[in-house]
């Protein structure tokens, strides 16, 4: 059974920086992408940033330049070091993942969430 668990919201101040992570347990032995994704209240689920490994990566527009994802994948957990955060960043956000290589932000094409946490920016 695969379950991703992620930590590290909190609540943060406009400009400041968080960094969330995502253990993943019993997935193994196959290719797969995962992804950071965000729900605002009264807003749908959207993509934040995808890891495929082998230095592939994609990013929201609206994150670009301010948020990083990355994994280590000896110890099996994906990151998000959010930096310069903005009161539009407030959601909760979820880790994701799905078998196959393709980097989509299509949230129903994702096999596996996360509980979420929770990210609060402050004006």
């Amino acid at each position: 059974q695969v379950q991703l668990m992620e930590s590290g919201g909190g609540s943060v101040e406009a400009g400041g920086s968080l960094g969330l992570s995502c253990v993943v347990t019993g997935y193994t032995h196959y290719s797969y992408c995962m992804g950071w994704f965000r729900q605002a209240p009264g807003k749908e689920r959207e993509g934040v940033a995808i890891h495929l490994g082998y230095g592939l990566t994609r990013y929201a527009e609206s994150v670009k330049d301010r948020f990083t994802i990355s994994k280590d994948n000896g110890k099996n957990t994906l990151y998000l070091q959010m930096n310069n955060l903005e009161p539009d960043d407030t959601a909760m956000y979820y880790c994701a993942a799905r078998f196959g290589s393709a980097m989509t932000f299509a949230v129903e094409e994702y096999d596996f969430w996360g509980q979420g946490t929770q990210v609060t920016v402050s004006s």
